[in-house]
């Protein structure tokens, strides 16, 4: 453990340097990690990083999946439900179907049962990899929902898919009475377990006298405590994790305090991010001894690489195939909902773009290496091929869809004919409804005996009823913000030279003013 843990270090520290190297050269730093992972794993002398299969799921998965439901929003979700349902369950359904068929007929020795189970584990797109990749171009809200609503529940759906063939494949048998009600029951148990606890979670955090740390402490328990007691009750822990985190982030400002709130966000960022470098750092890491596995079962490299492409081109094609039948879907049941704006070049271009991000990623690495090495004292029939073809797939989607997916975003230019408020004016919109609603909070407040001609109540109400008179106040011009902003750097100096030379104040004085000058400087930055 010692001698690994300068080597793990080094790696957290690498995982940095190349997500700053992404950002300057405009690359998902997924695509850039899995490279230098493999890179690296290339250099002799160093240790090998392995993972206990049978921790990996619980290791990565639940703050993973955590974290995404917290992050999508919930009413986009309700509101474009069926193509997030047919894309989580239906499209990831005949993905792993086709893959298995391929299989069984393509790759000597294949089962049909080892085919699904190939199929439940390349199945399910990275929101990850789409969230790194779309960061740099802009696209609708309802398209980035849709593709964080899939990927949310497609792990779901790909994991059940998963567990059941590995049922199938070390029994040799799939009874479907057996199998549709451990299906209905993963499903309906995973979600309600997650409802359950999450709401116990919610009522915990509300009644014990917590403050922003213990709030942090507890958040980062529920994820783990919801898979893990689902997965003990033999349903889906992703399901629990899943519905557990979209019912507290609903009601977050009911039970978090703001301090919770902005101290939380700073750390699951800084952990998600970690999570995910050391998760696609570990597919760069591992090919190598797959490569290894591979040879000493007499696999040659250059066929095992044939297998790879073919499954990827197999995923490509039916997600293609996928999206444009759920277009078509869309037009003959549900017209008005169709993207196009009326332009129909464009809206048969929206297919194309669903069916380019396929990227896959973290749980098909924990997928994969989640396989048992024995089966019933053998080895597991195929596993070194199956953990191969899976890099290979994560590796081919993300640098062939993952690096071209910005060009087709711009190609289509979905934004032209999106239905939506651009960002800025929904911006301009809600701060000016929420001005016209302060002021006449504030109106009313001045009618109660313990407000009456206070002074200090009418100065603010003159300021809100100022915002009301001059909106165009409310946005901040580029020049203007970034005069504001070397303010408060300058007014930061000001404050380290205050603590320097001035003995009767104290360190905790002036972290706590720059702290006050560090969250106004993060609320003009969202301005």
């Amino acid at each position: 453990m010692h001698e690994q843990l300068p080597f793990m270090l080094a790696l957290v520290a690498a995982i940095v340097l190349i997500e700053m190297l992404a950002k300057k050269l405009r690359i998902a730093y997924p695509v850039l990690l899995v490279v230098a992972g493999l890179l690296i794993s290339l250099v002799p002398g160093l240790p090998k990083v392995q993972i206990d299969p049978n921790m990996i799921f619980f290791i990565f998965l639940p703050p993973l999946l955590f974290d995404a439901s917290w992050s999508i929003s919930f009413k986009e979700m309700k509101k474009w439900w069926r193509i997030i349902g047919s894309f989580a369950f239906l499209v990831v359904l005949f993905s792993a179907l086709a893959v298995a068929v391929v299989a069984n007929y393509y790759i000597p020795g294949f089962t049909l049962a080892l085919g699904f189970l190939l199929g439940g584990i390349v199945s399910p797109p990275d929101a990850v990899s789409t969230g790194a990749i779309t960061q740099f171009v802009k696209i609708p809200k309802s398209t980035s929902a849709i593709l964080e609503g899939e990927s949310l529940l497609n792990d779901a759906s790909s994991l059940i898919i998963f567990r059941f063939a590995l049922v199938a494949v070390g029994t040799g048998q799939f009874v479907f009475q057996t199998a549709m009600l451990e299906f209905s029951w993963m499903i309906i148990g995973g979600i309600g377990i997650g409802l359950l606890f999450g709401w116990l979670f919610m009522k915990a955090h509300k009644l014990l006298p917590t403050d922003a740390p213990s709030d942090i402490v507890f958040t980062l328990i529920e994820p783990y405590f919801l898979y893990w007691i689902a997965e003990h009750l033999h349903s889906s822990g992703v399901l629990a994790v899943v519905a557990g985190g979209l019912l507290l982030s609903n009601r977050r400002l009911s039970f978090l305090t703001s301090a919770s709130r902005i101290m939380g966000y700073s750390f699951w960022e800084a952990m998600i991010f970690i999570l995910n470098g050391i998760v696609f750092m570990l597919i760069g890491l591992e090919l190598p001894e797959i490569v290894a596995g591979l040879r000493s079962n007499g696999i040659p490299l250059r066929e095992a690489i044939l297998y790879g492409v073919v499954v990827t081109a197999v995923l490509i094609l039916v997600r293609m195939i996928s999206s444009y039948i759920a277009m078509l879907a869309t037009i003959l049941f549900r017209p008005n909902v169709a993207p196009g704006g009326g332009n129909r070049r464009r809206m048969w271009k929206m297919p194309l773009l669903m069916g380019w991000t396929g990227m896959r990623g973290v749980v098909s690495l924990a997928a994969a290496l989640s396989i048992p090495v024995t089966l019933n004292g053998a080895p597991f029939p195929h596993r070194n091929l199956i953990l191969f073809i899976t890099f290979m797939v994560i590796l081919l989607t993300l640098l062939i869809q993952g690096l071209t997916l910005p060009y087709f975003i711009r190609r289509i230019n979905i934004t032209s004919y999106s239905r939506e408020l651009q960002e800025e004016e929904a911006k301009l919109k809600v701060k000016g409804l929420l001005v016209v609603e302060t002021v006449r909070l504030l109106k009313e407040m001045q009618q109660q005996d313990a407000y009456k001609n206070n002074f200090y109540l009418q100065r603010i109400v003159e300021q809100w009823e100022h915002k009301i008179s001059q909106p165009e106040n409310l946005k901040m011009d580029h020049s203007t913000k970034e005069a504001y902003l070397e303010l408060l750097e300058k007014q930061r100096l000001f404050l380290l030279e205050l603590g320097s030379n001035d003995p009767e104040i104290h360190d905790d004085i002036i972290r706590w003013q720059a702290f006050q000058i560090d969250l106004e400087e993060e609320r003009i930055r969202l301005i």
